[in-house]
């Protein structure tokens, strides 16, 4: 959008690091090297930010989205339409980030909202490599909006109408993702691999059902492209989480050495959760959740995948 010579406005929670990105023209922690376009305007005030702004696209961590939120809620208003573009789930209420977004304005209004979803890495896009997602809304006139006014040579959107479907997708291959980087760290080859995503894919689409979403999304861009990306891709965060898990290392110094959020860490626990209150068998999810909070061995993990009770597929 800044490219396209928008009014872009740019929220930044540290002072520090907007006194910095103004003076450098650049974000040195979270995308190094890539130069801010003079169209984005930095700021720490959410005052600032907001003022008078027709498209909020909310892209802070899931598990301080209702906190950031309630935090602006008094700025914002029935006039505005919201994007959101985490992948997560809410752990104390098992939302999605939608949802959350309708929970936190419904005293105030009720707000139109979709999501921003795809296999997209921000270093990629801020780069300007070709990129392509997915904007979902069950309202046709919003998403259809949306994809005009966000869409760029290099940035190309596609609508889809299964907000569920996309949410759920977005937040569960994060969990794949860091068990496909376990079979990496653990130096298995290209099967287990391979199955893995395989299986994975086949446990996001029943959650998504089962959540009252489209089978039909999980083939598109916010599924299978989005899982392959975070699965293999080299600047995939949840994997390389994994992939730690799998050599050895301890999970608390894997989150502690790095400054970037790995969103299947936290959504491991509301994607068990909502499993289980919807009956729905998620095996490789179950067995990571395990091994991030239980202890269980990487090893044991994929042991007792493949040892389970045989089925059709």
């Amino acid at each position: 959008m800044a490219r396209l010579e928008r009014d872009v406005r740019l929220w930044v929670y540290e002072p520090y690091l907007v006194e910095t990105m103004i003076a450098t023209g650049e974000n040195p922690i979270y995308l190094p090297s890539v130069r801010i376009p003079p169209s984005v305007r930095v700021s720490n005030s959410v005052e600032e930010v907001l003022a008078g702004v027709r498209i909020v696209i909310l892209a802070v961590p899931s598990h301080v989205y209702r906190q950031v939120l309630s935090h602006i809620l008094p700025l914002l208003n029935g006039d505005m339409w919201f994007v959101s573009a985490t992948k997560g789930i809410e752990n104390e209420t098992l939302m999605r980030m939608s949802e959350v977004i309708a929970d936190v304005a419904r005293p105030r209004f009720v707000p139109c909202i979709a999501a921003i979803s795809g296999p997209t890495f921000a270093l990629e896009v801020a780069r300007g490599e070709p990129t392509a997602l997915v904007v979902a809304s069950p309202d046709e006139s919003l998403r259809l909006y949306l994809q005009r006014e966000l869409s760029a040579p290099r940035f190309r959107l596609y609508t889809n109408p299964d907000l569920i479907g996309v949410e759920i997708s977005a937040a569960v291959k994060n969990i794949i993702a860091i068990a496909a980087g376990v079979v990496e760290g653990l130096g298995l080859g290209s099967n287990p691999a391979a199955a893995l995503i395989t299986r994975g894919l086949a446990e996001m689409t029943r959650l998504v059902v089962a959540c009252g979403g489209r089978r039909e999304t999980l083939s598109g861009l916010a599924g299978l492209g989005d899982l392959v990306l975070t699965a293999y891709g080299s600047l995939s965060r949840n994997r390389r989480v994994g992939v730690a898990l799998g050599q050895g290392k301890n999970i608390d110094d894997v989150l502690s050495s790095t400054r970037m959020v790995a969103e299947g860490v936290k959504t491991a626990k509301s994607t068990v959760a909502l499993a289980r209150k919807l009956d729905v068998e998620m095996p490789i999810a179950e067995k990571m959740y395990a091994v991030l909070y239980e202890g269980l061995k990487p090893q044991d993990a994929i042991d007792d995948l493949m040892e389970r009770k045989l089925r059709e597929e």
